[in-house]
């Protein structure tokens, strides 16, 4: 007779949370942007990860910073800045081309918030950095209100890392965009690197060339932005008017 595995549980606080963790809605807005692949590397060189090279003589990496307003989640409310560069799983380090970021990951290099709880379990669970930090939104708080703009700051310790200000993009048909999507996104916190697999659905969906107007701050984050030679015209812009979401436990891989 075969047993079942009971799911997985950690206790942040008082709150005991069973994995994998869901997000039942969360608005999205990205922006990616084409950077040399050296700088991007020596970046993350800390976390043992290898950019995805491609582009002539595979100088070119993707970076994509992104905020997400996380609604109803098993992590309750809070907003959240990403800075993310796309690598090689560990399985094949040396990949490169186009080809070779269909299988690419996003290393989370930074990961400011503005709750203590996700800075808690995001650091415990799954070795993202997290760390607090000050959001100030302009327009709607989801950026799906009537108006076509939509921006945000992010400060830490009272420093400015970013600014990003959106132009509402067009809409992609959900027989697109609505289809269930695998991902791993890594993480290095302590010395150790991770990978996290989850799963998303995207709905409202709306991409535009450019379409983000980046602004670089003082704090030693936005240091790390400008030595990748941003701020410069992002390679396309998206927005997701809901994200539906789901994160197992990490794996430790070195």
């Amino acid at each position: 007779m075969t047993g079942t595995t009971s799911p997985s549980q950690h206790t942040i606080g008082d709150t005991v949370l069973t994995m994998p963790v869901r997000v039942r809605t969360a608005h999205q807005h990205t922006a990616m942007f084409v950077v040399d692949a050296d700088a991007a590397q020596r970046m993350i060189d800390y976390s043992g990860l290898r950019v995805c090279r491609f582009g002539r003589q595979n100088r070119r990496a993707l970076v994509v910073l992104m905020l997400m307003r996380y609604e109803d989640t098993d992590l309750g409310r809070y907003y959240e800045y990403g800075t993310n560069v796309m690598v090689n799983p560990p399985e094949a380090p040396g990949a490169t081309g186009l080809q070779a970021l269909q299988s690419a990951g996003a290393f989370v290099h930074h990961l400011p918030v503005d709750q203590s709880f996700t800075l808690e379990a995001g650091r415990t669970i799954w070795g993202y950095p997290k760390l607090m930090a000050d959001f100030t939104v302009r327009g709607s708080k989801d950026g799906f209100g009537t108006g076509r703009q939509f921006g945000f700051d992010v400060s830490i310790g009272g420093e400015r890392v970013v600014s990003m200000d959106f132009t509402a993009g067009l809409p992609v048909p959900s027989a697109l965009s609505g289809r269930r999507q695998v991902h791993s996104t890594y993480s290095h916190l302590d010395g150790v690197t991770r990978e996290t697999e989850g799963e998303m659905v995207l709905s409202g969906v709306r991409y535009r060339p450019g379409g983000v107007r980046l602004r670089l701050g003082e704090h030693p984050y936005a240091a790390e932005l400008s030595a990748l030679g941003l701020p410069k015209r992002a390679l396309v812009s998206s927005s997701a008017v809901n994200v539906d979401m789901t994160f197992a436990d990490s794996r430790i891989i070195r």
